[in-house]
């Protein structure tokens, strides 16, 4: 009974001892938290005034994702012998000049993908990687400054694809109007006068024309997370069939040393394009009767900051 009672006593003290000394550990723990805080907000401002000094900013992150796998007599799925996989990557780049009077900025958007599947018992199947998503995008912005917020700009914008149909479509904007850019790390361009050139064999379905251009572009890196987002758009002032507009974001987070998490995704609206690919199969099809389904995209993978 005596040696009962004294191993519950000392587990009782010892327990108190314990929660004494995590009280005492979570006290000291505080304000070097607070100072964690406070040297990271100096930080942050020490680097909002980086930014805001002229001279070229250049950047650059992307993010990889791929799955392969092999089964070999894997009765219980329809496809026993069979080999897959999944390999993608995107870039997003910058550089940008910032000057008193004016400003030049330059950017790239790349996201391409390859997806296998060869099923071993069909003598037709098709071997090898074949492309899955294929997404080329460049810009470059100049502008004359009015004030710190608004510019007279000129913008050059050309999308495409280049690992299959390569500028079939391909579509070039130039035009000009004003930029605002409110803060720092957003940009807005409005030109009223653009001109949407598309390149194309099929001239039936896709054609040129004059319309307005709108572009906001955010792009930022706080502590471990890097985010760009960029919304463009053309409406078309001859047909509303002839507008398109393109979304594409992208988010990483950086866990060790410039490797991270990185998640990707893109929306986009183009009849002329839904138009094109409906023909291959209903040759009837106008622009009256498709389906003009919103366009996605999305990549969940590895991410590394240049």
């Amino acid at each position: 009974m005596k040696k009962l009672l004294l191993c519950g006593l000392f587990a009782i003290a010892t327990t108190t001892m314990f929660s004494q000394t995590a009280e005492e550990l979570k006290a000291q723990q505080a304000p070097k938290k607070d100072s964690i805080a406070k040297l990271q907000a100096e930080v942050d401002a020490i680097q909002a005034k980086i930014d805001a000094l002229p001279g070229w900013k250049t950047g650059a992150f992307g993010t990889i994702g791929f799955n392969i796998s092999e089964f070999s007599n894997w009765y219980a799925q329809g496809s026993p012998n069979v080999s897959s996989g999944n390999i993608g990557f995107t870039v997003n780049a910058f550089a940008n000049l910032k000057e008193e009077k004016f400003f030049w900025r330059n950017s790239a958007n790349v996201n391409l993908a390859w997806v296998k599947f060869d099923d071993k018992d069909v003598v037709e199947a098709e071997e090898g990687f074949r492309e899955a998503t294929d997404v080329f995008n460049i810009t470059s912005l100049y502008g004359r400054k009015l004030s710190e917020k608004w510019a007279v700009s000129g913008l050059v914008e050309y999308r495409t694809t280049i690992l299959n149909n390569f500028n079939d479509p391909g579509y070039l904007d130039a035009g000009i109007g004003m930029t605002w850019t409110p803060i720092n790390n957003l940009v807005v361009v409005i030109h009223p006068l653009n001109y949407n050139f598309v390149f194309a064999e099929n001239d039936a379905v896709f054609e040129s024309s004059t319309g307005a251009k709108i572009v906001a572009d955010y792009t930022r890196k706080f502590g471990p997370v890097s985010l760009k987002s960029n919304l463009s758009a053309f409406q078309s002032y001859e047909n509303s069939d002839l507008s398109n507009w393109t979304w594409i974001n992208s988010f990483g987070y950086t866990l060790w040393k410039k490797i991270g998490v990185g998640f990707d995704f893109g929306l986009r609206s183009n009849k002329q394009e839904a138009l094109n690919f409906a023909l291959a199969s209903e040759p009837t099809t106008t622009f009256d009767t498709v389906d003009n389904d919103l366009q996605t995209y999305w990549l969940l993978g590895l991410n590394y900051s240049f």
